[in-house]
């Protein structure tokens, strides 16, 4: 049976962080179950895009430096990485904006840790993937000894939710990811990319940033949600089953759980996790918001043959919406879209519908709240 640990965690405090994490972690054999002396660990955080750590959106800075502490503890040399998502290249001057706003810098010189400023890209086999049998990467996943993934609780337009499995997709540079979004807009299929990528990473350990984590719609645009917990183990789909559990979700309901569960990497059941430290049963956060597009559509997939469930969930295809009075003009939305259905005239974007593949980068990569997602016509009669 896989372990999580379960540990109470108020707020971003740093002591009450420390005490959490090593809480966690003790629970699951310690750090020095993961990192052995002289290791180089990348810690690979959510670092989507540049945004303050108030907003929910990146892992916050004190969960990464109470990790980077304790495999300095163990003897390891901790590397803060991660490429930032959208249309931006996977460069120095992007990595070192991020991480200013994101928080990783003062972490870092906190700790000791080493920010990461390697841009090199290396094209990779993936014999075992069963949807992608090569990856576009960054280099330093490939030079660290020991990789631990410290990934946000957040909701996700596209996948439901991200968590552990869904945080690994950041090793994937810049403008490479739209790549992916478009050569696989079905969320089944996109999510078994993500599956064939946490396999090739294999992260030894994870520790999950849930202290406050983002509900509605993630993984920018959504709402601040205490949760009040970190989670850890070596297993990062397990962790994701108890993770859902523990916001009140059916983890069977999410893309990468059942994904997973299609592959045998978990059962998706709460009850098969064994969970260490704080009871499950009694840190269920209640009325926890999934994105509006994830409440009902999954249910043809389960009662419907395939074929037709994609014909009956194109009619309840959510799509995004200009909200031009927030609109700056930046232009981001167009860039970072993977079907190029945004084009931008006078200052304003423009959407093809019949181009547009409902992957919500455009959402996501928004820093003025300026996109909204519409409700089709059947989705409104049938769940108003």
């Amino acid at each position: 049976m896989k372990s999580v640990a379960i540990s109470k965690c108020p707020d971003y405090e740093i002591h009450k962080v420390r005490q959490a994490v090593r809480e966690a972690l003790g629970h699951i054999g310690g750090i020095s179950a993961f990192v052995s002396p002289g290791d180089r660990v990348l810690l690979k955080a959510n670092l989507l895009m540049r945004r303050k750590p108030e907003k929910a959106t990146t892992t916050h800075p004190a969960v990464v430096q109470a990790v980077a502490e304790l495999v300095v503890e163990a003897g390891g040399k901790p590397v803060i990485c991660d490429s930032p998502g959208g249309y931006t290249s996977h460069s120095v001057g992007t990595l070192d904006s991020v991480y200013e706003f994101c928080g990783m810098k003062d972490a870092a010189k906190a700790c000791g840790a080493e920010l990461s400023y390697d841009v090199e890209v290396v094209d990779t086999a993936l014999p075992q993937g069963r949807i992608i049998k090569s990856l576009r990467t960054i280099r330093p996943v490939l030079q660290a000894d020991k990789i631990i993934n410290l990934p946000k609780l957040k909701t996700h337009m596209m996948m439901a939710f991200s968590g552990a499995v869904k945080n690994l997709f950041g090793v994937v540079p810049g403008s490479a990811k739209t790549e992916y979004h478009f050569r696989f807009e079905n969320e089944q299929d996109f999510a078994g990319v993500i599956v064939d990528i946490c396999e090739f990473v294999k992260p030894t350990l994870t520790v999950m940033d849930a202290v406050v984590g983002m509900e509605g719609s993630g993984p920018t645009n959504g709402n601040p949600r205490q949760v009040g917990l970190i989670l850890a183990s070596a297993d990062p789909y397990a962790l994701d089953v108890a993770a859902a559990a523990a916001v009140g979700l059916e983890p069977m309901k999410l893309p990468l759980v059942r994904e997973s569960a299609r592959r045998g990497l978990c059962s998706g059941r709460p009850e098969d996790v064994q969970i260490a430290g704080e009871r499950l049963d009694a840190v269920v956060v209640k009325n926890f918001q999934l994105p509006a597009n994830h409440v009902a559509i999954n249910i043809w997939d389960w009662i419907l043959p395939k074929s037709a469930a994609r014909r009956v969930n194109k009619a309840f295809k959510f799509k995004p919406r200009f909200r031009h009075e927030r609109c700056r003009g930046c232009g981001v939305c167009a860039r970072s879209c993977p079907a190029r259905a945004i084009s931008m005239k006078d200052g304003r974007p423009g959407l093809e519908l019949n181009k547009c593949i409902s992957c919500f980068c455009c959402h996501e990569l928004c820093n003025f709240d300026a996109v909204d997602v519409t409700r089709p016509w059947l989705f409104k009669v049938l769940f108003r």
